[in-house]
């Protein structure tokens, strides 16, 4: 026999101020646990105004120092968040270096 999953229904997806806030909250406790971590923001729908349900938010991590770029991301919990969550990680000096690049023509709202 088929059993639900769950018996309660998503009814509404968070607005953007409600995941601005939690961002915001979460860079804090990111950036006072990490020393290396310079500026948490976000790209994306949520930054330009034009998320809908199921919209993701594209976080940005601009770190001093950074490890290879397949394990930046590593022990970067994301769970707290009221969406799924993408982590871009990179240095500041990369972060200057992509003037022009697609990544940064996309509006950047920074929480930090």
């Amino acid at each position: 026999m088929h059993r639900p999953s769950s018996t309660s229904s998503v009814r509404s997806w968070p607005n953007r101020d409600e995941v601005h806030a939690a961002a915001a909250l979460w860079a804090r406790r990111l950036i006072s646990a990490n020393t290396n971590i310079r500026r948490v923001g976000y790209i994306g729908s949520y930054a330009r105004g034009d998320w809908g349900p199921g919209s993701d938010i594209d976080l940005v991590i601009l770190v001093g120092e950074a490890e290879d770029p397949l394990v930046r991301a590593r022990g970067i919990d994301t769970l707290d968040l009221p969406v799924p969550a993408d982590v871009l990680i990179f240095t500041e000096a990369e972060w200057d270096g992509m003037q022009g690049r697609r990544i940064r023509r996309e509006p950047i709202v920074w929480t930090t």
